[in-house]
Formats: structure tokens, sequence, C-alpha cells
């Protein structure tokens, strides 16, 4: 039909949406924007967000409250990289912490790396789970390569790291840069471990090489506007709701909303069946009806056989 031939139509269960968040400005970024050499400079190892920075994680958490989004995502995940989780945790996390009583672990502790900041509670906040496959590109520029996890568990106590293997960062080379295409290939792994999630609605917060490079393998199926919606680049501290869709069949779970029949069993009422003849019958009607001609039209032709089986004889 032409009517439906610019939509898609897809079973709830096989879409998943995903918030994608890149990182609040960093002081890493200020530099760059001066001289590029500055990213892979020693003084921006792990770089950690600017004051503006934090302003624009503040402005953003605003928003995800205003708007109602903090109650319906049920998982955070995070490149565990210091810009990123500070990100993370400022826009996703529990409120502070009242009175001086603390019933759960911070997701961030208090002042780390002497910046005035107060510790993020992890009440009534989504879990946080920090995953490797979705970090900035690797090498070269020394603010993209991670601290240990044995630092990191102590500045952020309440993100899950137990997906990451190794304490030291493995995965960054000091003469190495990732390329684009090993770095579209990471992110389409990651979405792939996304999918695998049984959360319906998460939020992920990393880096602008990696959503660019990703996201650019999607959207040649869409009007060239709606490409170029899915793949332009991300400013800092940008918020991209997108929907992932299985189409072919890497999932099979069923949804928990599906209700798949009526319970009791019994015929459907006259005004419930939309699919009617003329007379206005619906399915059920004409189909008893059917059944019933056709016991007739049996016992018709028994008598038959019968008549003609006397009349040989």
């Amino acid at each position: 039909m032409d009517g439906a031939a610019g939509l898609g139509l897809y079973p709830l269960h096989r879409c998943k949406t995903i918030h994608l968040v890149r990182h609040a400005q960093g002081l890493h970024n200020v530099a760059g924007e001066k001289e590029h050499s500055a990213y892979s400079s020693p003084d921006f190892f792990d770089a950690q967000i600017t004051p503006l920075g934090w302003d624009q994680v503040d402005n953003l958490r605003k928003h995800v409250r205003s708007s109602g989004l903090s109650r319906s995502i049920e998982l955070v995940v995070v490149s565990p990289l210091l810009r990123t989780m500070q990100t993370a945790v400022g826009v996703f996390g529990g409120e502070g912490y009242a009175d001086g009583i603390i019933n759960a672990p911070p997701l961030m502790a208090e002042n780390i790396l002497n910046y005035n900041r107060p510790a993020i509670s992890s009440l009534n906040s989504p879990p946080f789970v920090a995953m490797e496959l979705c970090r900035e590109r690797l090498g070269v520029n020394w603010c993209d390569k991670r601290r240990s996890i044995s630092e990191y568990t102590t500045l952020f106590p309440a993100i899950d790291f137990s997906l990451i293997e190794k304490d030291d960062d493995a995965l960054w080379e000091l003469d190495v840069r990732e390329t684009n295409e090993d770095i579209a290939r990471r992110g389409l792994k990651f979405l792939n471990w996304l999918w695998t999630r049984e959360e319906r609605e998460i939020a992920v917060v990393t880096h602008s090489a990696l959503l660019v490079h990703t996201l650019a393998a999607f959207g040649d199926d869409c009007h060239p506007s709606v490409k170029a919606e899915i793949c332009k680049p991300f400013n800092n501290c940008e918020l991209r709701p997108l929907v992932i869709v299985d189409r072919s069949m890497i999932g099979s779970s069923s949804t928990k909303i599906y209700y798949p029949r009526k319970i009791p069993r019994g015929i459907d009422a006259q005004n419930a069946d939309p699919k009617r003849n003329k007379s206005g019958e619906g399915n059920n009607g004409i189909r008893m009806k059917a059944a019933t001609k056709m016991k007739a039209l049996v016992k018709k032709l028994k008598m038959k056989k019968r008549e003609a089986s006397c009349h040989i004889c």
C-alpha cells in the first residue's frame, strides 16, 4: 500500500530504546580546540570534565528529570574513562545524601581528584555498568587512556566494573591509533551486546568518535534527512534517543506485554468481531452455520447410499 511506504512496523519486543550521550566538555576538549596536538599530551591523561562541563551535566540532569526520562531508564552503560563516568553519574545518578545519612554506596565519591563536587548517591537510580567496548578511539592520545580499575572503584564505588577483565589498561597503545574501520566494528559489537541485555530502555554515555563511526553504518535505508539526523556529530553532553530494531531474528525473547489469547475461551460476541458478512454475522456464527450444513449434507448422502443399496438388491 502506498500509504505505508514510508513507515516501518515492528513487534515491540524486537525493539530497544537507547539514549546516547556524549560526555560533557573535558579539559582536553578546551586544549584541543586551541592546539590539536594537545590531545596527545600526557598532561591530559584521562582528562576530567571542566567547570563548564559540570554546568552542562547539571542542565542535562534537569532535563532528564523534567521530561520523565529518569523514571524509564533501566540501565546506564558507561565508558570507563573519567569524563564519561562523571557525566553519567551526574546526569542519571540519585540525589545527594540528606542529613549525612548514607544508606547506599555513592556512585561518585566526594571531591574526587581535588575537584569540589559533593558525593552522588546511588539511591533511586538505575544500575550503572562500565563497558570497554564503548570507549573512545584507542591509542596515542593520552586523554583516551584509562586509569586502573582499582583506582576507579574508590572514585565510583557503585559503578559495576565486573565486565572489565584487566585492572590496568591493556587496550591503549602509545604508538598505535585505532582506525575508523576498527572503531566502527567495535561499536557494532557493542550494539549487539546491548541487544542481549534484558533491559528495554538503556542510557549509554560514551564518546564522539565511537558514536560517529558506529552510527555511520545505519540509515542507508532511510530518507537522506533521517540518515543525516542519525549520523550528525554529537555536541558535548548531547542526548539523542534512538531505537534498535531486530530485523534479522538476532533476539528471540518475547515481550512481557503481549497478551496472546482470550481467557477464558468462548465464542466471540457479535459486536466484538470486526470481520462480518453483509448480514452482520461474525466469523464464529458463519463457521457454526457451515458446520451444521456440512452435517446435514453428510446425513443426506448416507441416506442416498442406503437407498441405492436397496435398489440394487
